[in-house]
Parts: structure tokens; sequence; C-alpha cells
């Protein structure tokens, strides 16, 4: 039998044919592609500006689940806290001590800028709703630990100050303003400007030629007279204390 016979278009292009194969090149990158960016010398890497805070509710939570508790008062009395310091004009508490939730004060700060709607003004908040409040809920038994988390609240002392303000405004009325927002909280509040005495409990300093350091004392001051009438005389015994 005869071998096939192969086409001449067919050899043509075998013959066309290479077995080697082209190495791949590779190129360098240019020298200044390889150097570091420079960064110019008025960019900075961080930012000068503090993070805005939320005073109706902390910014980590609680590690754990907070007690009721009371306001913590040093012993003695304190004024801290119950001055202006940052504005014109106040809002201060003054009955007793107690808890406002962080939903009270936002009402009481919407109520505020309501009313001073239009104009100039800065609001500062004296306070910080940080504390949980846990509840359990209606027919449950005792037990099983703590309730679940229902609210941030504020521990408020008698005599601090709520909320301060700033600005180009009439006193009269900020003191609507802060009128309409007490409104909205609980207790009673007093209005208060720049330049008021401190308040120690609810006495205030200076009045009736009252000083801090007499309203710190345990007791009342007595004359020497009184004081002497309380003394034994010289020369006379004590009777002993029979013990039981």
């Amino acid at each position: 039998m005869p071998p096939p016979r192969i086409p001449q278009s067919l050899l043509a292009q075998f013959g066309q044919l290479s077995l080697s194969a082209a190495r791949p090149r590779f190129c360098l990158p240019n020298r200044q592609s390889l150097t570091p960016p420079t960064l110019k010398s008025s960019l900075r890497l961080f930012s000068s500006t503090p993070t805005t805070l939320n005073y109706l509710a902390p910014k980590a939570g609680e590690s754990r689940k907070s007690r009721k508790g009371r306001c913590r008062v040093p012993t003695g009395g304190s004024t801290r806290g119950t001055t202006i310091v940052w504005g014109d004009y106040g809002i201060r508490m003054r009955d007793h001590d107690r808890r406002i939730s962080s939903q009270q004060l936002r009402i009481a700060e919407e109520t505020i800028r309501k009313r001073l709607r239009g104009m100039k003004f800065r609001l500062y908040m004296r306070i910080a709703a940080n504390i949980g409040v846990y509840t359990s809920g209606n027919d449950v038994r005792m037990g099983k630990g703590k309730g679940s988390f229902d609210r941030w609240t504020a521990r408020v002392a008698v005599s601090k100050i709520i909320y301060e303000i700033q600005g180009d405004l009439h006193e009269q009325v900020v003191r609507d303003a802060f009128r309409l927002a007490a409104n909205k909280l609980p207790g009673l509040y007093e209005f208060v400007k720049k330049g008021d005495p401190a308040v120690m409990g609810t006495t205030k300093v200076g009045s009736n030629g009252m000083t801090a350091e007499d309203l710190k004392r345990p007791r009342k001051k007595l004359g020497v007279e009184e004081t002497a009438a309380r003394l034994p005389a010289a020369g006379t015994e004590v009777a002993p204390v029979a013990r039981v």
C-alpha cells in the first residue's frame, strides 16, 4: 500500500514552526518609583479635633451592672459643681439629690434649643448619664440575678448645676427657657447667674455671715460663757459611772 500523500501547503506550515520559545523579559521599575513618597511638612498623621462624646450615654458602657446607690458627697459638705464656670446663666437643683434619666435630659435640652431658636448661644451640660438602670419584668419571681438593662441615668446631688448657657441673650429670655426646661425635669430648680455664691448642701456660702468653714463644723459654735458653763467646776469630783 503506498504511503499517504501530504499536501504541500501543510508542509510549508510545518516548516515555519520554531521549537525555541521566547524568554519573557522582565522590566525593572524606574528608580523614582522605588523611593518612598515624601510627605509634606504641613501634613499631620493625626487629628487634633476632639471626638464628640454623648453625655446621654457612656462611650464604653459598663463593665458590670451598677447598683442603685446614692449621690456621693464628701463628708462635711462640698461646694463643687454649684457655681457657673463657662456660661453666663445656669439652672441649679435646690430640693434634694435624685436620679435623672437620659430621656428627661434630652427632652429638657430640646426644650431650651426650641425656645432659643434663631439665637446665637452655646449650651453646656454639667452632668452625664453614665449610670445604668436594670429592671425585671412584671410578675417575675425574686432571684436569678439582676434584671436586664432599661435606661441610662445621672446621679445629681443637691445644689448641682445642670445646664449652663453662654451667648448674647437677654436674661428674661434665658429665664423663660430654663423655666420650660425645669418643667420637664423632676424636682425643683432655681435660676443662677455668673458670680452667685456657692452652695453647701442647701445653704448659700456667705449668707448670714456663714462661711465654708462654719458649715463644715460638725456642731454649732458656742460662746466662751456657754462653753465654760458646760465644763465641771474645779475641785468637784465626778461620780463614777456604774457598769451593769
